[in-house]
This record gives structure tokens, C-alpha cells and sequence, in this order.
């Protein structure tokens, strides 16, 4: 059977910077969960940072600060290498990610300025190295395209 690799914070755990879940009820989800198909990460809290944390966005130049202006690129970076070796220890193919996480996010992140500018087409580290090995990535608000690429892997 085919596994999916899932973001923490959409499966109902406290790992979000804000301390927060963003648990989502979709049926696509829950019958993964009741098939044993997830595999969870939360990259930010795999690479080392604590909850709660004060937000963070990736900048012009690639680095990741804080909104305190502590660099955490390093962090992000161990972060997204954890997801790898799951993806690797576990041969996923597929990964739900939470959208606009500058680890996360597969559609946008945010523009490094703490404003909530979105920068469309823009992705997050952990997005960014999955793609880069071959992981179809999607967002929260992709579950049927994501259950479909799942199923096309075949079991």
C-alpha cells in the first residue's frame, strides 16, 4: 500500500509556529488515516525550532528569518532533509504540505516582510528538495489531486 507524507499541523498537532493546528476533517485525509497511508512531518520542528516561535519567511536571498531577525535557514534546511529520509525510508511519492509555510508551501509563501503579501509560485525548503527528488507536492487544498497521484503510483 501506497504511504503519503503529511504535514503535522493538518493532522490536528499543535506544531505550527503560533502553537496552533490546522487539522483538517477532509474525507480524502480520513480515509488515508484509516487505511494507515500517513506518514507525518513537521519539518520545522524535525529541524530543531521550538513551539511556540515567532513566525518566519524566507527572504530575496534565500535565508529564512525570523520575524525577530534570527536566521534560521539551517534549521529549515535539517528540517527538509528529515522529510527526504522519510520520504526515502518510507518510498513515498506524494506529500500533502501546508500551503504558504516557508517550509511547506507548494502554491505560494510569503514575500519576507511579514506583511501576508503572498508571493505566488514561490515554495517553501521542504517543498523545494521534495520536487527536486521526484515528490509530487500538493497543498491542503489539493486532496483529490493528491489522492489521485497517490493512486496513479499504484499499490
Amino acid at each position: 500500500m501506497k504511504r503519503v507524507l503529511v504535514s503535522a499541523c493538518l493532522l490536528g498537532e499543535r506544531v505550527r509556529y503560533d502553537g496552533r493546528e490546522k487539522g483538517s476533517e477532509h474525507p480524502v485525509l480520513q480515509r488515508w488515516l484509516t487505511e494507515g497511508r500517513v506518514v507525518k512531518v513537521c519539518p520545522e520542528v524535525e529541524g530543531g525550532l521550538p513551539v511556540p516561535r515567532p513566525p518566519a519567511e524566507k527572504q530575496a536571498d534565500g535565508r529564512i528569518l525570523m520575524k525577530t531577525g534570527a536566521d534560521v535557514t539551517e534549521a529549515f534546511t535539517r528540517g527538509a532533509a528529515e522529510a527526504l529520509r522519510l520520504v526515502n525510508e518510507h518510498g513515498l511519492t506524494v506529500a500533502v504540505l501546508k500551503e504558504g509555510s516557508p517550509s511547506c508551501g507548494s502554491g505560494f509563501i510569503y514575500d519576507g516582510h511579514f506583511s501576508r503579501t503572498q508571493l505566488p509560485g514561490q515554495v517553501g525548503e521542504t517543498t523545494r528538495l521534495l520536487r527536486a527528488n521526484g515528490v509530487k507536492v500538493f497543498s491542503e487544498l489539493q486532496w483529490e489531486a493528491a489522492d489521485a497521484a497517490l493512486t496513479s503510483a499504484g499499490d
